[in-house]
């Protein structure tokens, strides 16, 4: 496996079930491959959005080998190994890497009484155990963890393998700007999250990329080539056109963004596991009605041409 340049758009995917809650591999498969042909530089596996608090790790396991193997080394596979516990974080991360996995995504767990230098030494041990790349995964919408600019540069300045921050505590423009103005050491990617929810702001003060889970990631491409070439006012364009549906994916729960996965052909059932819920009839024709006014008359199955 090549190293991996952090980056460009790394979608987070969702993890395809039967109407049993079974995984359904096929459409994992499918979904990968479907991935490296529009152009994405990598993906993200068994995220928040890929159900990971409900994975067996003998489930881990299958999707791991059967994203690697689809992927067949056009893009890495980077694969959420977060934790509660350091050891077990550590154990997960060792699995990924030795099924191919290019690098992992980390982010800490919430303990009773914060500590700053215990969540070092969480991502120091588990660098001590494995030598892929690590993502910090900064997010307190789902850990309920707040990491400090300064603990986050700490990570960047002492632990090698840390080779990108994915920034997703808000406000995260400023965030942004002040990690960039802070790197003065050793500088790594910033990705940007949140379903791309503030991908505009956040390419325009420097995020490289993203790695989150929007369903159309041929947009964010087009969004992150524009900002390369310093083309802001496509940036915005492409930003505004498609910001209603980032919204309406963003609502809580995996739902929403499944049932488009499943629109587009790329898996056989929109199934979210127990205790999720399954998308209601009255959103699931909400969503119908905006698709069809966002893109009219475009066949949802097809790499979209921005």
């Amino acid at each position: 496996m090549k190293s991996v340049n952090f980056e460009g758009v790394f979608p987070i995917l969702v993890t395809p079930f039967d109407d049993e809650g079974n995984l359904d591999l096929a459409s994992f498969d499918r979904t990968i491959r479907f991935m490296a042909d529009i152009g994405v530089d990598g993906v993200t596996i068994i995220g928040v959005l890929g159900e990971s608090n409900r994975m067996k790790d003998s489930e881990r396991e299958q999707l791991i080998k059967t994203a690697v193997f689809a992927a067949d080394d056009r893009i890495p596979v980077v694969v959420g190994t977060s934790h509660s516990g350091t050891a077990v974080t550590r154990d997960l991360s060792q699995m990924a890497e030795s099924l191919g996995a290019g690098g992992v995504m980390v982010t800490p767990s919430r303990e009773p009484v914060p500590n700053e230098s215990r969540i070092f030494e969480y991502f120091a041990q588990v660098s001590d155990g494995i030598s892929i790349p690590i993502v910090v995964q900064d997010h307190p919408a789902s850990t309920q963890v707040n990491m400090s600019i300064d603990l986050l540069l700490r990570l960047v300045n002492e632990i090698e393998l840390v080779s990108c921050i994915k920034e997703e505590a808000v406000p995260t423009p400023p965030r942004i700007t002040n990690l960039l103005n802070g790197m003065t050491n050793r500088s790594v990617p910033i990705l940007t999250g949140l379903g791309a929810l503030y991908g505009g702001f956040d390419l325009a003060r420097g995020s490289h990329g993203f790695m989150t889970g929007f369903a159309f990631p041929e947009v964010l491409i087009a969004m992150v080539k524009a900002a390369r070439e310093k083309q802001f006012d496509t940036v915005n364009a492409l930003y505004h056109r498609y910001l209603p549906l980032i919204v309406f994916e963003q609502q809580p729960g995996v739902a929403v963004r499944k049932e488009i996965f499943r629109l587009r052909g790329l898996i056989d059932t929109g199934t979210v596991r127990h205790p999720g819920a399954n998308i209601d009839p009255q959103t699931k024709e909400h969503l119908a009605a905006l698709l069809n006014n966002i893109l009219p008359n475009i066949d949802l199955t097809k790499p979209l041409e921005i």
